[in-house]
């Protein structure tokens, strides 16, 4: 099966052109080595996956005929991901929780009159 086939089945990409891009940018290796997505892939290959800014490490152990359920995708392949990198992950996280609230979503109307409320203040201050 196509790398970027397996990538999508087990569900480490959305979408399988996702995935075929992420090889395309040298963001996928196997055993290594920098791979195109129309390379095979073997069980007890073990791929690299850089993806928002994180190396995971997955075995594969068999090969899905199809895209596989969430619950079932550690019977296709093992995560060898080391915990520093899982570690970077929280810290992410928490970076990302700094410049807006989740579920706020963007600036209404009245919070950018707000703003340019602030600043005019701030520039007459000055």
């Amino acid at each position: 099966m196509r790398v970027d086939k397996f990538l999508w089945h087990v569900r480490y990409f959305k979408t399988r052109s996702i995935a075929t891009n992420a090889c395309k940018k040298g963001h996928v290796r196997i055993n290594g080595e920098s791979v195109k997505a129309s390379r095979e892939v073997f069980p007890t290959d073990k791929i690299e996956i850089r993806k928002n800014q994180i190396n995971y490490k997955i075995e594969i152990l068999d090969i899905p005929k199809s895209r596989v359920g969430a619950k079932l995708v550690n019977i296709y392949c093992h995560d060898i991901t080391p915990k520093e990198n899982l570690e970077k992950l929280e810290l992410l996280k928490y970076s990302q929780d700094y410049y807006r609230k989740k579920g706020t979503g963007r600036p209404t109307k009245k919070d950018r009159r707000e703003l340019d409320d602030l600043k005019e203040n701030a520039k007459d201050d000055i």
